[in-house]
């Protein structure tokens, strides 16, 4: 009888060939690595790189020093900033639902097969959507100008005295009025898309019940579309507290009106870039962004508990 020597006993057996289900599983990750290396590269990176900048501070005696928290102390405790916050707060109480409202009843009309030209109405009213912020606020701007621009003519034209858009009591809704003709647009074309998805089932039930059509909107389709409802308006809520190409384009022309705080967006960026305090912008920068998380998961929250 043979036996074995200890040694060649106890030898590693060779690892078991890869399964499919391993191959598989690598192969996943290969299709996701593009994304999670563009994922990390634009997205994380700048907020751990922003997260590491406030935590410092420059002086000039001493150069740039760890300050731990002072940063976001001072922001929570800077006037310039809520009052900014504040003001991009009324924005989006009066502006959102004022945008939604309208690319709503759009939605509504073009779905209807009612409305002759339904074709040509979804485009026009979705153009202005393909119009770049920047060419779009100068354009407004320039007819919002009381010497040189629409207003101005209509001054001239039939001797009025308008008020002018971009005084300080009226540039905020000057501005809403850019973004509402910007955005309506592009909401309508959310909304109309949810619409065309509905069971056509519902309307002919709808139909036999001898339902109106307020009826069949109230209950078939404002509910069938809650869900691009509340996406839309998370969209809008964020785009407002990122307030920044208006305001910035208007400013040239409106100096007096639009000072360099006037959203959070344009603080931050005039602290970076014209006052040379990075460290501070980039606390300022991550402050409004948990507030802008905050609210825009609490919208979630109560749109989908409504819809539940």
């Amino acid at each position: 009888m043979t036996t074995l020597h200890p040694a060649a006993a106890a030898a590693p057996q060779p690892a078991p060939p890869p399964t499919r289900r391993d191959r598989r599983s690598w192969a996943g990750w290969g299709f996701l690595a593009p994304f999670v290396i563009v994922f990390a590269l634009v997205f994380l990176a700048p907020i751990a790189y922003s997260l590491y900048l406030s935590l410092f501070r420059d002086r000039l005696i001493g150069g740039t020093t760890f300050v731990g928290l002072d940063n976001y102390t001072a922001a929570l405790q800077d006037e310039n900033f809520w009052a900014s916050l504040g003001r991009v707060s009324l924005f989006l109480c009066v502006q959102v639902p004022v945008m939604l409202g309208i690319a709503l009843l759009v939605a509504l009309a073009l779905d209807s097969g009612r409305l002759y030209g339904k074709s040509f109405f979804r485009i026009s009213i979705f153009l202005p959507y393909a119009v770049p912020a920047v060419v779009a606020t100068l354009m407004w701007g320039f007819m919002y100008g009381t010497r040189f621009g629409l207003v101005g003519d209509l001054d001239d034209a039939f001797g009025l005295s308008l008020p002018d858009p971009l005084s300080p009591g009226l540039v905020l809704a000057s501005i809403g009025n850019i973004v509402t003709w910007e955005f309506v647009g592009y909401n309508m074309l959310i909304f109309y898309s949810a619409l065309r998805v509905v069971p056509q089932s519902l309307y002919e039930a709808a139909e036999i019940d001898g339902a109106g059509q307020i009826r069949v909107i109230t209950a078939i389709k404002l509910p069938a579309i809650r869900g691009a409802l509340v996406i839309a308006t998370i969209f809008s809520v964020i785009g407002s507290f990122q307030l920044f190409n208006e305001p910035s384009v208007l400013q040239k022309l409106a100096p007096n009106a639009i000072t360099t705080d006037y959203t959070p967006n344009f603080y931050t960026y005039s602290l970076s870039f014209s006052g040379q305090q990075q460290n501070y912008s980039a606390t300022v920068a991550l402050v409004m962004g948990v507030i802008t998380m905050v609210i825009a998961y609490v919208v979630q929250l109560r749109g989908m508990r409504k819809g539940a």
